[in-house]
């Protein structure tokens, strides 16, 4: 689960608002704009959709953390001098 509740850039029809919010709870998006359709016929979600539009930040790349390369605790080798992935074998391209 995502940490901070943003609208998504990438997963978007509208504004992202439903990309975001499935992002955030965990779940498919596809969920969270079925709910969302359904809800219209009560009235209150386009207001909802409105609100979480103005209030929810958008998704900054630029503020997106970058993974960072760790060396594993009591291991011989940092993790820059690994050859193989330790789970799959496979030969690390770098």
């Amino acid at each position: 689960m995502i940490s901070q509740l943003t609208r998504s850039e990438t997963d978007k029809m509208i504004a992202g608002v439903c990309g975001g919010l499935a992002r955030y709870f965990g779940v498919d998006t596809a969920i969270v704009r079925l709910v969302f359709v359904l809800a219209v016929l009560s009235g209150i979600s386009p207001l909802v959709y409105l609100l979480l539009w103005i209030v929810m930040p958008s998704e900054n790349k630029a503020s997106a953390p970058t993974p960072t390369i760790q060396a594993l605790p009591d291991h011989p080798r940092p993790v820059e001098q690994w050859k193989f992935d330790p789970y799959t074998g496979e030969k690390i391209e770098r």
